[in-house]
C-alpha cells in the first residue's frame, strides 16, 4: 500500500484570485505562492467558490456538496451535527486532524462539537483578532456620513511583536510548532487546516507590508458604473448606504494597496509553513492546498467587502493552488481549466486514498495536474440569498443594528427580501448567467465585457444563449438537488415484509432469531432481505 500523504490546507478569508502576482497583478507581492505555482504545484486561474459568503462556502468545500443540498445558505447555518466533513472522514480513516477554531464551519462555542471532526483544536489565547491602529489614529472612520464611516479602511497599524500577536500570528506559530514536531518516519499522516482572518476587512496592515505595495502598479479598478433597473437592488442599497462616492482614485488605491499588503502577509505565512515542512523533511510527503472561501469587492463598482447574492468575478473567482505529494504526476504552472471549490474535497480525498462516505459532486483534479488541457467542467456555479419567508436566513437581527455597526449597509439591504432574493450563477468561459428569483435575471458577455458592467439579458441577440444557460442550470439542479444516504433504510419495506415471512414457518427458528437481532441492530439490508426471499421460494 502506498504511503498516505499529509494534507496541509491554508484557507485565507476573502482573497480574490487576482490578488496573486502570478495571476497578472503587478502590484501584488506574493513570492512564496508564485514559487509554489511555478515550481512545485499548479495554480488554477479559473477556480470558483460555491457561495460568496464564508459559512456556506466552507460547508460546501469541506463536504463536496453544493450549498442548496443541505440548506447551507447563510452565516447562520453551519455544519449540522448529523453531517460529515472531510476532517471527520479523514479522522475516521486514521488521519491525525489538527484544526484551528477560526473556520466559520463548526460552532466553536459548543464544547465537544469538534471531537468528531478533529483530534486537536487550536484556540485563541491572548491574541487579538486584528492589530491596533498606529498611535495617534484614534478615530479612522470619522463620524456618521463621512466617506470612511462604512468603508472598512483603517490603513497602517501597529507592527507585530512577540508580545503583541493577532489570532493569525498565533495560529500560524502553533501550526509551525506542530509541523516541527513531526518526523518523516512518523507513521500516522496528518491533515492540518489553518483558517486565517487576513485579508478579510477591515483593510489594515502593519509595516513592512503597508509600504511594500507599489501603488503605481495597481491594475485599473472596475469603476462606479451607473446602476439601472436591471441592477440587483442589493448592490444599489449597499453602494448608497456605504456612501463612498467621494473617494478619489488615489484613496481607492490606498485601500486596495492595504488589502494587497494583507495578502502579502498571508504569502509570508505560507512561506513559513512550507519551510517548516522542509525542515521536518516531510515537504515531499505533504499535499498542500491553498484557496480562499470567496473574494472581495475592494473598491470595484464603488463597493467594499462582499455581498450575499451577487456573483461578480471579484467575489467568486478565488485562488486555488495545489502542490501534490511526491509521486503524483504534475506539470507545474498555471492551469486555465474551470474548476470549483467542491473539487478540493474530491482531490484531497483522492490523494488520501479515502472513499467519500456520501454522495458528493466534486471532481478530482489529480489528472489535470499533469495535463492542463483536460477539461474539468464546462461551467461553474455559485449561489446565495433566501426565500422571502425565510427570515431566519436574513442574518439581520431584530431591528436594524445601530449606525456605528460597520456592516449596517449590508444589513439594510438584506432586510429587504427582494434584495436578498435567492440567486444562482452559471458561468462558462464566454458568458455568465444569473437567475434571480424576485428580480431581473442577468447575463454578461464576458468576451466583450469581462468586467461585467452591462446586463444584456433583455437584448434579443442573446435570447438563444439565455435559453441554453437556463436549460444547463435546470439540468445541474436536477442532478444535484438531493442526495440519498449510502446506508440503506431498513425500516421499510424490510420490517413490514419480515413480519409476514417470520410467521410463515418457512425458516428455521434459529434463522428467524438471527434476522430479528440484525433488524434490531439496523444491519439487515434490503439486499439481505432479497436473499431470504430467494431462499424460501
Amino acid at each position: 500500500m502506498l504511503k498516505r500523504p499529509n494534507i496541509l490546507i491554508i484557507n485565507p478569508d476573502q482573497m480574490r484570485a487576482d490578488a496573486l502576482h502570478h495571476l497578472q497583478n503587478e502590484a501584488s507581492v506574493t513570492p512564496n505562492l508564485d514559487k509554489l505555482a511555478w515550481t512545485d504545484g499548479v495554480s488554477f486561474r479559473n477556480a470558483y467558490c460555491q457561495n460568496p459568503v464564508c459559512t456556506p462556502s466552507r460547508c460546501s468545500f469541506t463536504t463536496g456538496l453544493y450549498p442548496h443540498v443541505h440548506g447551507h445558505r447563510t452565516m447562520n447555518h453551519m455544519i449540522h451535527d448529523w453531517e460529515t466533513t472531510i476532517f471527520r472522514e479523514l479522522k475516521d480513516a486514521g488521519y491525525y486532524v489538527w484544526l484551528n477554531d477560526r473556520n466559520d464551519l463548526l460552532p466553536a462555542q459548543e464544547e465537544g462539537y469538534y471531537d468528531k471532526h478533529a483530534d486537536y483544536v487550536f484556540r485563541k489565547s491572548g491574541g487579538v483578532f486584528f492589530h491596533k491602529l498606529d498611535a495617534g489614529v484614534s478615530n479612522p472612520r470619522g463620524e456618521y456620513g463621512d466617506k470612511d464611516y462604512y468603508s472598512f479602511y483603517r490603513g497602517k497599524i501597529t507592527p507585530y511583536t512577540d508580545s503583541y500577536k493577532t489570532y493569525d500570528d498565533e495560529s500560524v506559530e502553533a501550526a509551525v510548532s506542530y509541523i516541527n514536531g513531526r518526523k518523516a518516519e512518523d507513521g500516522q499522516p496528518f491533515c492540518l487546516f489553518l483558517g486565517l482572518n487576513y485579508p478579510h476587512p477591515p483593510y489594515q496592515v502593519e509595516e513592512p507590508y503597508f509600504s511594500k505595495i507599489d501603488r503605481s502598479k495597481l491594475p485599473p479598478r472596475v469603476p462606479n458604473i451607473p446602476f439601472d433597473e436591471n441592477t440587483p437592488s442589493i448592490l444599489k442599497t449597499i453602494r448608497k448606504e456605504q456612501n463612498i462616492h467621494d473617494y478619489s482614485e488615489a484613496e481607492w488605491d490606498e485601500l486596495r494597496a492595504c488589502y494587497l499588503g494583507m495578502c502579502m502577509k498571508v504569502d509570508e505565512q505560507v512561506g513559513m509553513l512550507c519551510e517548516a515542512l522542509k525542515n521536518a523533511n516531510i515537504y515531499d510527503d505533504t499535499a498542500i492546498f491553498f484557496f480562499s472561501d470567496h473574494g472581495d469587492f475592494t473598491g470595484d463598482y464603488g463597493i467594499t467587502e462582499k455581498c450575499q447574492n451577487t456573483f461578480q468575478d471579484c467575489l467568486t473567482n478565488v485562488p486555488l493552488l495545489i502542490k501534490p505529494p511526491k509521486g503524483v504526476e504534475m506539470q507545474a504552472g498555471i492551469c486555465g481549466s474551470m474548476v470549483e471549490l467542491v473539487d478540493f474535497y474530491a482531490t484531497a480525498m483522492d490523494f488520501a486514498g479515502v472513499a467519500p462516505n456520501h454522495t458528493q459532486f466534486g471532481r478530482s483534479l489529480k489528472t489535470v495536474l499533469a495535463d492542463h488541457h483536460k477539461e474539468v467542467r464546462k461551467f461553474v456555479t455559485c449561489e446565495g440569498g433566501r426565500l422571502a419567508e425565510e427570515n431566519h436566513c436574513s442574518e439581520v437581527p431584530t431591528g436594524l443594528p445601530e449606525l456605528d455597526y460597520e456592516y449596517r449597509p449590508r444589513m439594510v439591504a438584506q432586510a429587504n427580501p427582494d434584495s436578498h432574493t435567492k440567486a444562482t450563477m452559471l458561468r462558462t468561459k464566454d458568458f455568465k448567467y444569473v437567475n434571480r428569483l424576485y428580480e431581473a435575471d442577468e447575463l454578461y458577455d464576458l468576451q466583450k465585457d469581462p468586467k461585467e458592467t452591462k446586463n444584456v439579458i433583455h437584448i434579443p441577440e442573446y435570447r438563444d444563449i439565455v435559453i441554453e444557460m437556463r436549460k444547463a442550470m435546470l439540468d445541474w439542479y436536477q442532478e444535484t438537488c438531493d442526495v440519498v444516504p449510502f446506508q440503506e433504510d431498513a425500516r421499510f419495506p424490510v420490517k413490514e415484509a419480515w413480519k409476514r415471512i417470520r410467521t410463515s414457518g418457512k425458516l428455521p427458528i434459529e434463522k428467524v432469531a438471527e434476522i430479528d437481532g440484525r433488524i434490531a441492530e439496523g444491519t439487515f439490508s434490503g439486499t439481505d432481505f432479497q436473499s431470504i426471499i430467494a431462499q424460501i421460494r
